[in-house]
């Protein structure tokens, strides 16, 4: 047994993606390009509707998965496979994009509040060239654990004796969407060849046993390997906490195309000008 210790603290950086929405990018960034299987993290959200209102316009996808959770707001997805509706407060989208999908997030309210989360996960070079999948899980669906002061949403994993709605993954996902009084503390086993790292949206934490620098709002704190997780809220504290085990491939990158070799990358790019790209 071994106590998780924080590798490294990063703080998200602001840019912006899709047709001008601002957000705040953690995981592929110079200072965390790749956290075996974990390729991007992104928080998006404002309360001023011209950082956001332009959305994800039709776009490309091969070779990841992305997981995008709605804190607050509400956003309509449509794909080329078919599959549209709209993300409400606390949904989960599970895309699996496999060998293509085409797809757009645009904002379904004409101002207020949203604020989510957007993350993609490698996939297995045995799996890329799969048919796509859509998995859409509504708020109601998420595992759910609320005690003394320590709130858990389980979207992949399992926390005490509650599972998430993702199953039978091939890097066995953990995602919780964690809240904590102060003084309160989480802990958790986790398998230890999963890579493990805590996204830390508001509040400030004590990780471990170690001392460490302050923690503070939008900050990516990285963990060693081990099995034994103790995070302490040092005031009201809301975080992600994810994990997942290492594909241990070699990975080649092109905007939204993550494949094995650059070979694949070209071809991605040559699938999709042509316009066989998403032809299934």
């Amino acid at each position: 047994m071994s106590t998780l210790e924080i590798k490294k603290i990063v703080k998200a950086i602001e840019t912006s993606d899709g047709a001008g929405v601002k957000l705040k990018r953690s995981i592929g960034t110079p200072e965390a390009s790749y956290i075996d299987p974990f390729l991007m993290l992104d928080e998006f959200g404002s309360e001023n509707k011209d950082d956001y209102i332009a959305g994800f316009p039709a776009h490309p996808h091969r070779g990841i998965e992305t997981v995008t959770y709605m804190l607050e707001g509400k956003f309509q997805h449509q794909d080329s496979t078919g599959s549209k509706g709209i993300m409400e407060t606390g949904d989960v989208q599970w895309m699996k994009t496999g060998r293509g999908i085409i797809h757009s997030e645009m904002p379904a309210m004409s101002g207020g509040k949203l604020l989510g989360f957007q993350l993609w996960i490698n996939m297995p070079s045995k799996l890329k060239k799969n048919k796509p999948e859509y998995l859409y899980i509504k708020k109601n669906e998420l595992g759910s654990y609320k005690s003394d002061g320590v709130t858990v949403k389980v979207i992949a994993g399992k926390f005490k004796d509650i599972e998430g709605p993702e199953k039978n993954h091939n890097v066995e996902p953990i995602y919780f969407h964690v809240v904590l009084e102060k003084k309160k503390k989480f802990e958790f086993n986790l398998p230890k060849e999963h890579n493990s790292f805590i996204y830390l949206l508001k509040g400030e934490l004590t990780v471990g046993n170690n001392k460490h620098e302050k923690t503070s709002d939008s900050n990516l704190i990285l963990l060693n390997k081990g099995t034994d997780l103790i995070v302490e809220a040092n005031k009201m504290s809301e975080f992600l906490f994810i994990a997942g085990k290492p594909i241990g491939e070699e990975i080649a990158r092109g905007g939204p195309f993550v494949m094995n070799t650059k070979e694949e990358i070209n071809q991605a790019i040559k699938d999709y000008q042509d316009g066989t790209f998403a032809k299934y």
